[in-house]
């Protein structure tokens, strides 16, 4: 793909790492010279030191022919600027980061694809490494469901019990989807079925009506995660 990345600052730079170990060809327009610099020196990329919210800027980057354009300032009315300016050059992908949450109507409007408010997303991601320290990594879905990782412990109530017998003695409430496991010894992720057997070790991914509130962990025989909930009640 040929990618045009706006910001070459703490959003910026991971994605331009990404995007060019991909194989994509990439462009980057950063204002701040140190930052442009930074990034033609690490990466295989074309950097322009130049302002992005100039449409000559975007011409000069070629973004009249790019597959998408990503913009990851700091700033939201940058962002908004770049946003217009992509639309009046026709780039068919185009996704940004919005740091106000009282933004995210405008950039709908706009068509744009958003990445709300990244740092408070990190923060998140931080303090439930704290308050649920058995879960591996996760993704909300809309207000309570979630996607998460977990270890399956020794004393889990589902150990040696296929995905249909824990379902009937209601170990796996009607809300919650055991999606795949990951077990030592296999070259890929099992894809559950009925009769799969949940072993101890066993890393799964489940899908959480409710989230992962310790009592959806207890079953997987992590009781610890009550002492993180504590600040809930």
């Amino acid at each position: 793909m040929y990618i045009v990345i706006v910001g070459a600052g703490s959003i910026g730079t991971p994605l331009i790492e990404i995007a060019t170990t991909g194989g994509n060809n990439v462009v980057v327009i950063e204002e701040d010279e140190q930052k442009a610099e930074r990034a033609a020196t690490e990466y295989d990329c074309l950097v322009l030191n130049d302002d992005a919210t100039s449409k000559e800027t975007l011409l000069d980057a070629e973004a009249d022919r790019a597959d998408a354009l990503i913009s990851t300032t700091d700033q939201d009315a940058t962002n908004i600027m770049v946003s217009l300016l992509a639309k009046e050059l026709d780039v068919p992908h185009i996704v940004s980061v919005v740091h106000n949450p009282d933004h995210m109507n405008l950039f709908s409007r706009i068509g744009v694809n958003t990445m709300q408010n990244p740092q408070r997303l990190i923060a998140e991601y931080l303090y439930r490494a704290v308050k649920r320290p058995t879960i591996v990594d996760y993704m909300r879905i809309g207000e309570e469901a979630e996607v998460f990782e977990i270890r399956v412990g020794e004393e889990a109530t589902v150990v040696g019990k296929t995905i249909q017998e824990a379902a009937q003695e209601g170990l796996l409430e009607d809300d919650m989807l055991i999606v795949a496991i990951e077990r030592e010894g296999t070259d890929h992720p099992i894809t559950p079925r009925g009769n799969t057997e949940i072993h101890a070790g066993d890393l799964v991914t489940v899908y959480s009506g409710h989230g992962a509130t310790p009592e959806v962990t207890d079953m997987f025989g992590h009781f610890e995660d009550h002492d993180g909930s504590t600040d809930e009640r």
